[in-house]
Formats: structure tokens, sequence, C-alpha cells
């Protein structure tokens, strides 16, 4: 499938919990990145079905804002992937984000 256009201006990495103060240069991969070999990466759109499916338990989210050019600009590629039924996620192979590439960090 292909990348949504327009493409949008940010992404975010949902963690289950608070991010490290400060946040490192780069931040720690979580399981589930590992373990599929690139990380995982919602639009804003995309948030709350990803938060419903895969966080449904938690009582706290916490959302890193990433500006999508920043990403594409860095070390890694970003492949828009079918996940399901779900649509297309950005999916960042090879690269790593962490102060420098996170515009805000977000509690819900």
């Amino acid at each position: 499938m292909s990348a949504p256009n327009p493409l949008p201006t940010y992404v975010y990495k949902i963690l289950p919990s608070a991010p490290p103060k400060p946040l490192p240069d780069v931040l720690p991969l979580s399981d589930l990145d590992a373990n599929d070999g690139f990380i995982h990466l919602s639009t804003a759109s995309q948030v709350p079905g990803t938060c419903g499916r895969f966080f449904a338990d938690a009582t706290e989210l916490w959302l890193l804002k990433i500006r999508l050019q920043t990403l594409e600009n860095g070390t890694g590629e970003v492949r828009w992937e079918a996940a399901g039924n779900s649509g297309v996620f950005a999916h960042l192979y090879g690269g790593k984000f962490g102060a420098e590439e996170v515009d805000e960090s977000l509690k819900v």
C-alpha cells in the first residue's frame, strides 16, 4: 500500500509509561519494536484505534509527537505498510529517535 496523501506532519509513538526525563538522545526500543524489527508509529487519526487495540488496559498513556520529516531526513527509512484491516501505518526501519526528534511528550 502507498503512503497517505497528503503525508501527515506528525506521527506518534505510543508509550505505556512515562518516558525518561530528560529524554535521552536515543530512546530504547519496546519489546514489540525489537521483535518486529521496526518502530511502530501512528498518525493522529490512528492513535485512538491503536490505543484501544494494544493499550486497552492502560490507565494512562504517553504520546511522543514526532515531525515526520525529521524521521525521513534521519538515518532510518519510513515505510508505510498495511496492518491488517486497520490501514496503512508508518514504520521506522533502521532508525532511532530521541530528544532531538521528539517535539512534544503528551500524557493522555
